[in-house]
């Protein structure tokens, strides 16, 4: 309205349509088509690519004949020391998959991918990053329900401390996923895998009643919507990590990681503790490989102490 009347300059897009840009909307066209990864990775990756191409060319057409071992190597040395081993090896995994990319179109004679350095990665050298059951339940309880943002919030945290849903998934959660007769969530997760959950009670109860009086009233049929303009679902997954960090704020507990990951971690912590197989274990957070559920093992110290064999010198 401004613009019409005069007040304000027409708006001029910014200029993308070049080399550098053409390439990267084609990679990211292939990620999503061709390799259906999620829109969180996707963004990394584009990061990534349009980093290294801004460095290696500036704002020259990029010639990838003139690309060397060197320039590679180079890019990972600089920029992984900045960055925890995770992003590191994300970057890493980025430029592999742009390489391939390239020398699968012509574009690239050399196997560029198997120039890319490798990020140390010790398996199951970390222990999972958990809570207490205990804080989890003050967390629950601390959440403020007498607002329609807080009760929203609260159904949100059920999800991920009950049913241990990813941040991603609860952004995605549609009402169609929702199956009231039979008591099921239909959680759709990474590569575009499905799976069914059943409702627990409390999380069906928390659900139903932000549908029913605190949803605000809008087109779009995301369960969970900004309760500011626009009515829409969330952006992103950093949103719901970032409504994790304010609840343990606002508990009280103090902890190295807040994102929501942490409470998918301390539900099956929780369940190992209680007694649960880890093959019983695995199956809530739907791991794909036993591997990545053997990591939970670790943090059962009582059952690790039957296994420990005796330290030479160690009744002194």
């Amino acid at each position: 309205m401004l613009r019409q009347k005069g007040v304000v300059k027409p708006h001029q897009p910014p200029v993308t349509d070049n080399a550098q840009a053409r390439i990267v909307a084609d990679f990211q066209r292939y990620l999503l088509q061709e390799r259906g990864l999620s829109p969180l990775t996707l963004l990394h990756y584009v990061a990534v690519m349009e980093q290294f191409l801004s460095e290696r060319f500036h704002n020259r057409a990029p010639n990838f004949a003139m690309l060397r071992a060197p320039h590679v190597t180079g890019f990972v040395m600089r920029h992984a020391r900045q960055l925890s081993p995770m992003r590191a090896r994300l970057m890493v995994t980025a430029l592999r998959s742009f390489f391939r990319y390239r020398r699968h179109r012509g574009a690239i004679a050399t196997d560029l991918a198997a120039c890319v350095p490798t990020v140390p990665n010790w398996s199951l050298s970390t222990l999972p990053r958990f809570l207490p059951a205990a804080t989890v339940e003050r967390i629950l309880e601390c959440c403020d329900q007498t607002t329609s943002v807080g009760r929203r919030n609260h159904a949100i945290l059920l999800l991920l401390a009950r049913l241990g849903v990813r941040a991603g998934e609860v952004v995605g959660l549609s009402l169609d996923d929702i199956d009231w007769s039979t008591g099921q969530i239909t959680l759709r997760g990474k590569g575009g895998k499905s799976a069914q959950l059943p409702l627990a009670a409390d999380v069906g109860a928390a659900l139903a009643a932000y549908l029913r009086h605190d949803r605000p009233r809008s087109a779009t049929r995301r369960v969970f919507l900004r309760h500011r303009a626009p009515l829409v679902g969330f952006g992103n997954s950093s949103t719901i990590s970032s409504l994790v960090r304010r609840a343990l704020k606002h508990a009280g507990v103090e902890s190295a990681h807040t994102g929501a990951h942490v409470l998918r971690h301390s539900l099956a912590t929780s369940l190992l503790r209680q007694g649960g197989s880890l093959d019983e274990i695995g199956e809530l957070p739907r791991h794909q490989s036993p591997n990545t559920t053997a990591i939970y093992a670790k943090v059962d110290v009582t059952a690790l102490h039957t296994l420990a064999l005796p330290w030479p010198g160690g009744g002194r």
